[in-house]
Formats: C-alpha cells, sequence, structure tokens
C-alpha cells in the first residue's frame, strides 16, 4: 500500500496511491489525514488496504497522481529522530579532519532530534540565505512508527514500523562546525526536511526490506546528473530496530514519530573511500566526496549546492521501477 498527502491545510489530505504512481483515491473516509490514521493504525490499516486494493482493480473513483502537489506524507509529526547508521560516513567526515573515530561509534549509534513542526513537499524549493552556508544534500532512508515503548529492546522495536518513506535531509555544512563547537546540536545548520511523494507499507519492498534493512540503491542526481547509487543495505552498522531501539531508551515514541537512517554510504569493493559514479557507487551527500577529494588530493573540489542546482532521490524496485516517487528540489534563495 501507498500513502500520500495531498496539500491541504497544515496535516494535507490523505490518499492512496496506485503501484505505478498514476493514480490516487481519497482516504477521508478512513482518516482525513496520515496523522489521524497513524493514531489508531490497527483500525485504518485494513480499510485503507480495501481502498488499495479497489483502486489496483479499478473499483474506486480517483484522479491523477501529481508529486508537485503532495505535501510530504506526514507534513508535520510528533517526533523526527535522524540517526547516523552509516558509519563509513562519519569515519570519513572525522579522516579528512585527522580526527579517530571513536570505538563507540560502532556500537551505539549517532542521532538527533530534528524539527518536525514542518516538513516540506517533495518537489518543494531547498531555500537557503546564503550560499555560503554550504548547502547539501542528504538522502537517507526513514521509517514510520506506531507507538514504542520506553525501554523497548530491538527485538520489539521491528513490528512497530509501519511506513517508509526517502529522505532529503538538507544539511547547511558551513554553519554545523560552530554550532556542534557550542556543545548543543543542530538548529540553524539543519534546513527543513523533504521526504519522498508516498509513504509505502513493507510489504511493497516484498523481499528487498528484511524487517531492518531495506536492500536497493538510493538514487540520487545532482542537476541530472547521477551523484550516488550507494546500497541502503550494505555497511548499515545499525539497522532500523536498533536505532529506534536508541530513541527509546530513555522516553517512548508514539505514533507517527519519524525514525531517518542518516546518509546512506557505501565502502569501496577494497574496503577503502567509496569512488565517484560511474567508478563507483557515489555518495548520498556532498560532504562525503568533499572529504574523499580532501583524503585523496588535500582539498575538496567538488562545490556545494548553488541557487538553481536541482537534486533528484528515489528508489526503484528490481524491475526498474519508483517504488515511493522521486524527491525533486530546487535550490532557491530565501
Amino acid at each position: 500500500m501507498k500513502l500520500a498527502s495531498l496539500k491541504a491545510g497544515r496535516d494535507g489530505q490523505l490518499v492512496v496511491v496506485s503501484r505505478d504512481l498514476t493514480r490516487a483515491a481519497d482516504a477521508s473516509a478512513v482518516a482525513p489525514t496520515l496523522r489521524e490514521a497513524l493514531d489508531d493504525w490497527a483500525a485504518a490499516e485494513p480499510r485503507l488496504q480495501e481502498i488499495a486494493n479497489s483502486l489496483e482493480a479499478g473499483r474506486i473513483a480517483h484522479l491523477s497522481f501529481d508529486p508537485k502537489k503532495c505535501a510530504s506524507p506526514l507534513p508535520r509529526s510528533f517526533g523526527w529522530a535522524d540517526g547516523s547508521a552509516y558509519v563509513n560516513h562519519v569515519a570519513l567526515v572525522r579522516k579528512s579532519r585527522g580526527v579517530e573515530v571513536p570505538a563507540t561509534f560502532w556500537t551505539d549509534p549517532l542521532m538527533y532530534r530534528g524539527a518536525s513542526d514542518e516538513f516540506i513537499g517533495p518537489c518543494d524549493p531547498i531555500r537557503a540565505g546564503d550560499t555560503a552556508w554550504g548547502i547539501d544534500l542528504e538522502a537517507e532512508v526513514a521509517v514510520v512508527v506506531t507507538d514504542v515503548p520506553q525501554g523497548a529492546k530491538p527485538a520489539d522495536t521491528a513490528s512497530a514500523i509501519k511506513l517508509l518513506m526517502l529522505v532529503n535531509d538538507v544539511s547547511l555544512r558551513n554553519l554545523i562546525p560552530g554550532e556542534l563547537n557550542k556543545g548543543f546540536g543542530f538548529l540553524q545548520s539543519k534546513g527543513q526536511t523533504a521526504f519522498s511523494p508516498v509513504a509505502v507499507t513493507p510489504d511493497e519492498l516484498g523481499p528487498a526490506f528484511d524487517g531492518k534493512k531495506v536492500l536497493l540503491p538510493l538514487l540520487s542526481q545532482i542537476n541530472g546528473k547521477p551523484f550516488g547509487w550507494p546500497n541502503a543495505g550494505v555497511d548499515m552498522t545499525f539497522d532500523f530496530p536498533t536505532l529506534i531501539a536508541h530513541a527509546v531508551k530513555t522516553r517512548p515514541l508514539m505514533g507517527g514519530a519519524i525514525v531517518g537512517s542518516g546518509t546512506v554510504s557505501n565502502r569501496d569493493a577494497d574496503g577503502g573511500p567509496g569512488k565517484p559514479v560511474p567508478e563507483g557507487v557515489g555518495y548520498s551527500c556532498i560532504a562525503e566526496i568533499r572529504t574523499v577529494e580532501t583524503i585523496l588530493h588535500g582539498a575538496p573540489k567538488t562545490p556545494f549546492l548553488n541557487f538553481g542546482d536541482r537534486v533528484r532521490i528515489e528508489m526503484n524496485d528490481a524491475q526498474g521501477r519508483s517504488i515511493f516517487g522521486a524527491i525533486d528540489q530546487e535550490v532557491v534563495r530565501a
């Protein structure tokens, strides 16, 4: 089942989307918004599945599906926690600064609590006040959960995963060091987060989702040119049940909370830093290619995003069909 929120009010209008992403059916008879559906997912899910089945069979009224009319599947959420599950990414960034990775980074996930009061739509622009901020994409995968109690262990959290999405967790790289030096985490150095046009139930991924990881390449383009296709299931040090358990160590998560994987990153086949496409699988953020350039050549050469640049993030199934639709954003001056 695939779900989306058309732009309407603060929380959007819930629709069920066909598997081929061409048609959508109104789901307001079940719940006006996805947030409300998640409040009682046990009751809403089978009714939404009925709509999905009718849509696939052509038995229900529908409209053409246009991602440009979409808000985020959850235009706002009660929680957004983003991990850094691919320690390869963290290790590269630290190595470029000549800093070793603490041993605990391989056993204790990094995670920050992001702003969740207003996500932007998959085709909404990335707004920034100055290119000197170091505007960067971060292509990720995220899960949406139902209620998860405090102290739940990874073995207990997998069943809470009800939906999956793609993410562009925009970072303003040149603002990050100053904020982190204050010792109090991100705020100004994170732009508004965008999610894929649709959120999908785990069964839509079939064997590509094993309940813990998504075993497919995550495709990124900048200005129409391939930038990365690392596999989201490879080099993921902390899987989603582990990330969720980390998030609930000291407090619960409420239904509709979102947990992100962090920037998808693969090592090269020889175990070294990844290579740019087409020699390698590329990257999911510009910061990573810049760190590789620094390690190999002493200085970065790839610029961060500029006004007018366009970013596209997508994931295809084994037959080459888009699963979530594409995040497709232009960088504009705020």
